[in-house]
């Protein structure tokens, strides 16, 4: 059964009349009989008494709402697929994570929500492994993840790198390793951290040097939020490993401080990089890749492309500590 077959049944329903129906439809009176007689054939029973004035037989009158539901259907579908391409679509929605959340994100969705008001905006803020599950699962539009190739790299998504940061120590503002500009990795390694939680990229990261260091990690707290870290970090001797852009806030109060981390594994220049862990040939510096997530089909609808493109003219392309 094809559409135009009902077309063209409905078209001489509605008309009465087989040559009518064909110049309703733009077409010759032969196609429209040769339509309706294959729609018969394959109901197996006739549509139409050929008399003076073709009239629905009583199998025809059966069949004319549903013939008429289904172009109905299809006249819908093609109407909500041509707004969706102009624009037209009810919400669009991204899953960010925290530091892209609290720090580069309010200008875009301001500047969004001016040119689209029609289009709701929903925002979550998740870890770099529930955002990426959630867009595979087409639950949001777009994901602003920190980069793991492994999971990254793949024909069915559009990824695009918006910066690389490094990652750098938060603690209180009486801790120990205030006194270093540029904390050593072997007494990094003394005090205990507060970690983000499981399915969080930072914990893989953090977990990653750490093993390939061949220290052990003393992770005694594990968060979900920025808010989370700056109160728990600010009472005592833990400390925290994270990217620049988590710390901005933490760089203007001074119950905290901020270092650097000196740099890591500078004798060791062969030394194998994680797909997650980006390096520098000169020095060593650990940071992280920041990128923006979706999908191939997305990325033909105009909110989101605006949204996507809104993205890469707002955020830095460099982050330095």
């Amino acid at each position: 059964m094809r559409l135009e077959q009902l077309q063209s049944f409905l078209s001489v329903a509605e008309t009465g009349s087989f040559q009518q129906a064909a110049r309703q439809c733009g077409v010759t009176q032969s196609t429209i009989s040769r339509q309706v007689q294959g729609l018969e054939e394959e109901l197996g029973l006739p549509l139409f008494h050929r008399t003076a004035q073709a009239k629905l037989t009583i199998g025809g009158e059966r069949f004319w709402p549903y013939a008429r539901k289904i172009c109905q259907s299809w006249e819908s579908a093609k109407e909500e697929l041509a707004s969706l391409l102009m624009g037209k679509q009810p919400e669009l929605c991204v899953a960010a994570i925290h530091s892209v959340c609290s720090s580069y994100l309010p200008p875009v969705l301001q500047k969004f929500c001016y040119a689209y008001p029609t289009v709701q905006l929903r925002v979550t803020s998740l870890g770099s492994d529930r955002a990426l599950k959630v867009l595979k699962d087409g639950l949001v539009d777009i994901a602003i993840i920190m980069n793991n190739r492994s999971f990254t790299t793949s024909a069915e998504l559009v990824v695009d790198i918006l910066y690389r940061e490094p990652i750098e120590v938060l603690m209180g503002s009486n801790h120990p390793l205030t006194q270093y500009s540029q904390v050593p990795w072997d007494e990094l390694i003394r005090y205990p951290q507060v970690v983000f939680k499981d399915g969080y990229g930072m914990q893989r990261l953090v977990q990653e040097k750490f093993t390939q260091a061949g220290a052990k990690l003393n992770a005694v707290l594990e968060l979900n939020t920025l808010d989370g870290f700056r109160g728990v970090i600010r009472q005592g001797e833990l400390i925290a490993l994270l990217p620049y852009s988590a710390l901005l806030e933490a760089r203007s109060d001074p119950t905290l401080a901020v270092r650097r981390l000196a740099p890591i594994y500078s004798g060791n220049p062969k030394l194998s990089i994680n797909s997650s862990v980006m390096t520098t040939d000169a020095d060593q510096t650990w940071t992280r890749e920041v990128v923006i997530v979706t999908t191939p089909d997305r990325m033909q609808i105009p909110p989101i492309a605006y949204f996507w493109q809104l993205v890469h003219d707002n955020l830095p392309g460099q982050l330095q500590g």
